[in-house]
């Protein structure tokens, strides 16, 4: 076979492993916004279907014997990508049966529904065989592709963001928790911005949270937003981007941040040149470069007084009230302890994520099992935020990741967050007239700064190196704090 039928025959197994993601991510999909709950059992035997039929189709040994090929030919920037990118998925993948990659999508199916009802119970026991069943299996599967002595966290990692290591996370979370913690010990005592105080119709804010998405940049004739428990974003094919959100009646401002959060997501997917689809180089180069995109337009930009200049004129439209834009703004960014990390500012989101990493690393060291969570989780938060919930449903029940046995997925937040502020900065220094465009409500500048500099690099490098490309050689952890202190400690009358 010739390097130029091995391609071709590359890009044919691609668009089919492509297209057997997307309908995983359609009924996954359609678990969380559609489903009735007694579905459940039925959804986890087509998913298990449809994850081993993929399994099945990446280790065919002919697609190892495609690869040999070509990792010895000339390629260009975009085949040589797509070898990396599938290289990486084969080799993994390889190592684990079918049968537990089959198992394992059951279990994941039998474990959202679950979780959602032991939330809303606030019933940890009744969601503790579940997260016990979810445990096992990872631990199962790492064993399978564990080929040295490597840390079992690290093999986790690598399926979400590829080069970060438990090292490289231990001396991010070293350096960031005790600047965060200079923050908050200087913002304590003092008396911040004022909550927004109210109930708002539900149905005006799915009207305006639909206008600003669209303002964004979001294309409904290319995707759709729904409401969901937990909001996610999921990108089924071109053209088919899907994000959710949960609206909250007291909850104006949480609500609006989670929609333009997952519209963050959103527009990383629909950026994603069509030329690169179905090639093993047409996705994301990392879920944390993923997330950079989300916290990006909901922090930098959706929490900015520029921002709010834009808004104030559309909640009138929308809920019929008037506020104030430095009111806005400073409930926007009120720095408080709290529970719950979908809530939470931006100074102190990073410490929730400092907690699941640690408590994960001690569930895959053998130091936890899933009975000890919920007073892990209070012992946690106290000493690492200060408070403390004495139910599981504000507690280790709140995030649906677990559920969906995505461990190691929290530390890509945090580095979202790191990666969001340097591009920012750089941003900023290209673009000094940012402000005055987004208090005028045009984002496409930006949107188009974004798709020239991370949409459409797709995974053609890696996201370190796509991040470094765009922003030059920065000190992430830097940048991250600096526009913290700028933004809240300016907000809060204290400075560094």
């Amino acid at each position: 076979m010739t390097p130029t039928q091995a391609w071709d025959q590359l890009r044919e197994r691609s668009t089919e492993l492509t297209a057997l993601e997307g309908l995983m991510g359609l009924v996954e999909w359609d678990q969380q916004v559609m489903m009735p709950r007694a579905g459940a059992l039925a959804r986890g035997e087509q998913l298990s279907l449809l994850s081993g039929l993929h399994h099945d189709k990446v280790v065919d040994p002919a697609l190892s014997d495609i690869l040999g090929i070509l990792s010895e030919a000339d390629l260009d920037p975009i085949q040589a990508a797509s070898v990396r990118n599938l290289g990486r998925t084969v080799a993994r993948s390889a190592r684990v049966p079918s049968e537990l990659v089959r198992r394992g999508a059951r279990i994941r199916a039998a474990s959202f529904p679950a979780w959602a009802k032991a939330k809303g119970d606030d019933d940890f026991a009744s969601f503790q065989p579940h997260l016990e069943e979810l445990v096992a299996i990872t631990k199962e599967t790492i064993a399978h592709i564990k080929t040295d002595q490597a840390d079992d966290y690290d093999v986790l990692l690598e399926a979400f963001d590829p080069g970060s290591t438990v090292a490289d996370l231990d001396d991010m979370f070293g350096r960031l928790k005790p600047e965060l913690g200079k923050l908050l010990d200087a913002i304590d005592g003092v008396e911040g911005p004022a909550r927004l105080e109210g109930s708002w119709s539900v149905e005006s804010q799915k009207r305006l949270h639909h206008e600003v998405a669209q303002a964004l940049g979001f294309s409904y004739e290319q995707g759709r937003l729904d409401d969901s428990e937990h909001p996610f974003t999921v990108g089924i094919a071109p053209g088919d981007v899907r994000i959710t959100t949960h609206i909250y009646p007291e909850g104006l401002l949480s609500g609006l941040s989670g929609t333009i959060h997952e519209t963050g997501h959103g527009l990383y997917e629909q950026g994603i040149p069509l030329d690169l689809h179905s090639t093993p180089a047409g996705g994301a180069a990392s879920f944390g470069l993923h997330e950079s995109q989300s916290r990006f337009w909901e922090n930098t930009i959706g929490r900015s007084r520029a921002f709010c200049v834009w808004l104030a004129p559309l909640l009138k439209k929308h809920v019929g009230q008037d506020f104030d834009v430095d009111a806005l703004y400073g409930a926007s960014n009120r720095v408080e302890r709290s529970l719950i990390r979908v809530f939470a500012d931006e100074a102190t989101y990073n410490l929730h994520i400092a907690v699941r990493y640690d408590l994960e690393r001690r569930i895959f060291s053998g130091e936890l099992s899933a009975a000890d969570l919920p007073e892990a989780w209070r012992e946690a938060y106290r000493e690492t935020l200060g408070v403390c919930s004495e139910d599981d449903e504000h507690g280790v029940l709140q995030d649906v990741h677990w559920a969906g046995g995505m461990f190691a997925y929290f530390p890509s937040y945090t580095l979202g967050n790191l990666y969001a502020a340097s591009l920012g900065a750089k941003l900023l220094e290209e673009r000094p007239q940012l402000w005055e465009e987004v208090e005028r409500g045009e984002f496409a500048p930006t949107l188009a700064w974004l798709r020239s500099n991370i949409h459409h690099k797709a995974h053609l490098q890696d996201a370190p190196a796509i991040v470094e490309a765009a922003a030059g050689e920065r000190d992430h952890v830097k940048d991250l704090v600096e526009y913290l202190w700028s933004r809240h400690g300016a907000l809060h009358g204290v400075s560094r």
